[in-house]
């Protein structure tokens, strides 16, 4: 296995809570996935700082030219984009397939527009849609900031977005 597991979360990477989410997901190193922390050197360099483990901050357009290695790799990678749209992106418009079907939504901040589900957990109708197109995909989308405080499965929330 090269994807040990899949999250969306706004900070993207958190030492704290990567460490404990590789507690029940093994981990040797995390791939985030963000177009403007690619292209921004001193983002780059804070994300690879804040776990202490090897870490890749790549465009969406990079990961899909490196997924192939990421598949074939030894190491088992953690997958985080900042938001939903970039994860569907992966997952659905390039098809990466990995064998791992949950994605766990972390943090997403509260923002003009945003409906909230959680505590730091809001998410926009752009950002629902992106939810509904995974899950209409076989994934299950999970709410969780860490695995013991999940609020709740995509299923819950999403009639208040006018899904049925």
């Amino acid at each position: 296995m090269a994807v040990s597991f899949i999250r969306v979360d706004d900070r993207m990477i958190h030492g704290q809570t990567c460490t404990r989410w590789a507690l029940e997901y093994p981990c040797d190193g995390l791939i985030a996935v963000n177009n403007a922390a690619a292209k921004n050197p001193v983002l780059k360099a804070a994300y690879k700082s804040a776990s202490g483990k090897k870490t890749f901050v790549w465009s969406v357009d990079e990961f899909k030219e490196k997924s192939a290695k990421v598949l074939a790799s030894k190491d088992n990678y953690f997958l985080i984009t900042k938001n939903p749209l970039d994860m569907e992106k992966i997952l659905i418009d390039q098809g990466f397939q990995c064998g791992v079907k949950t994605v766990i939504i972390g943090p997403c901040n509260d923002r003009p527009g945003a409906t909230k589900l959680g505590n730091n957990q809001s998410i926009t109708q752009e950002e629902a849609q992106a939810l509904e197109n995974i899950m209409n995909a076989g994934y299950e989308v999970e709410f969780a900031l860490l695995k013991e405080e999940a609020i709740g499965n995509w299923k819950k929330f999403r009639g208040q977005f006018g899904f049925n």
